[in-house]
């Protein structure tokens, strides 16, 4: 009897550790799926946060259009974003492996399956979109018989834009999960392009800032008005040429149309003289470094530039100032800055002569290059010229 009892428990402990193997496999299993959302979460979220200035609201929609598409299993789709000036959802990503390009299809708000799906702000399946009434057939390119999944861009209550899949998965219609995970994977691509938005129009608004110091700059001096769109152009160039990211070529930029605002501290009729400064005269004009960025330090999001500023009158020789700093010691962007002034000035007519010839201010550079100048920089430039349309 007692061995019959000792069996008895045996099993017992085999059918509860089953249990458990068994609903420690089911919960692997339904946690496999989270897990690959929330990679495709992160994927999306650290592109955007990673490179925020630097990509477009393309490659964000071609990047949350590849992660719907795999999640679904499916390679074939397109991304629509509504601009709000036409009030059309306009297609600006596309996946597939016979229609080239991304196909010139727009859709009114309700208008079409992805219309639809825009304007209800939730998701919708159609097996057979030919035969749907819904359907609008625009775009040949795309077969008409293939399941369709519209998801839309959700940024709060309002949509932004649309993810379709089509040929979801061999036709087979998305469950409750893979809905939920497309919503979700929807919702952070709304988000991040929202985001990518708002740093457009900042950097559009900082950009105007500048652009209306540079002009207040531009106005005390006789010698450089209208030019600073010119130098900009050129000085991004050069930066690029360098092989610079694009912050910081916007940060070059900004540093050479700001670079003169130290001047608005220096006696205008010793910066209005026609002849040679005295002594006296150009310690007060080399002030205007320290000046400028003085007034510049004080605006966070100038911080980069301010510094540019303060040493664009270093000589690369270690002969300039402020400070006499030499070599790599000095800013890359402000030994930018330092050549394209330099070019600027040279082309400019001056009381005491007129304007060079290009030819003559590239002969220059190229004699003050490992003096004055950075002898890569003065390179780099020359090569921004060549390719810089000129006023």
């Amino acid at each position: 009897m007692a061995a019959v009892w000792v069996l008895f428990a045996v099993c017992v402990g085999l059918l509860i550790g089953l249990w458990w193997a068994l609903s420690a496999l089911y919960e692997a299993r339904r946690a496999a799926p989270d897990a690959a959302l929330l990679t495709m979460l992160l994927t999306l979220h650290d592109y955007g946060a990673s490179r925020a200035g630097t990509v477009s609201h393309q490659e964000l929609a071609n990047l949350a259009l590849g992660e719907a598409c795999r999640l679904m299993g499916s390679t074939r789709g397109t991304a629509m974003l509504h601009d709000a000036e036409t009030d059309l959802l306009c297609v600006v990503a596309a996946r597939s492996d016979a229609h080239q390009g991304v196909p010139p299809l727009s859709l009114k708000p309700g208008e079409g399956l992805a219309g639809r799906a825009f304007a209800e702000g939730k998701p919708l399946y159609v097996p057979r979109p030919a035969a749907d009434p819904r359907y609008v057939p625009k775009d040949e390119g795309w077969d008409a018989a293939e399941p369709v999944l519209a998801v839309p861009m959700m940024l709060g209550p309002k949509a932004v834009g649309v993810l379709n899949i089509h040929d979801t998965g061999g036709g087979r219609a998305p469950d409750a999960s893979q809905l939920r995970f497309l919503t979700l994977l929807a919702g952070e691509a709304a988000l991040v392009l929202h985001n990518q938005r708002l740093y457009d129009d900042l950097q559009v608004f900082f950009l105007e800032m500048v652009q209306m110091l540079s002009r207040a700059i531009d106005a005390k001096d006789l010698y450089k008005a209208d030019k600073s769109e010119h130098a900009r152009a050129l000085s991004a160039g050069a930066a690029r040429e360098l092989g610079l990211p694009d912050q910081m070529v916007r940060y070059v930029e900004y540093a050479m149309m700001l670079h003169g605002v130290g001047k608005m501290g220096i006696d205008q009729a010793i910066l209005s003289k026609p002849g040679k400064l005295t002594p006296e005269e150009f310690e007060q004009v080399k002030k205007h470094t320290t000046i400028g960025h003085r007034i510049l330090a004080r605006v966070k999001f100038l911080g980069p530039v301010a510094k540019m500023v303060l040493y664009h009158q270093e000589w690369f020789n270690g002969k300039g100032y402020p400070e006499g700093l030499k070599g790599e010691e000095i800013p890359l962007g402000s030994r930018v800055v330092a050549v394209v002034n330099a070019w600027e000035a040279m082309l400019s007519d001056r009381p005491y002569r007129k304007a060079l010839t290009a030819a003559a201010a590239t002969a220059e550079l190229q004699k003050g290059a490992g003096a004055q100048f950075d002898p890569k920089v003065v390179e780099a430039f020359l090569k921004a010229v060549a390719k810089t349309p000129q006023p």
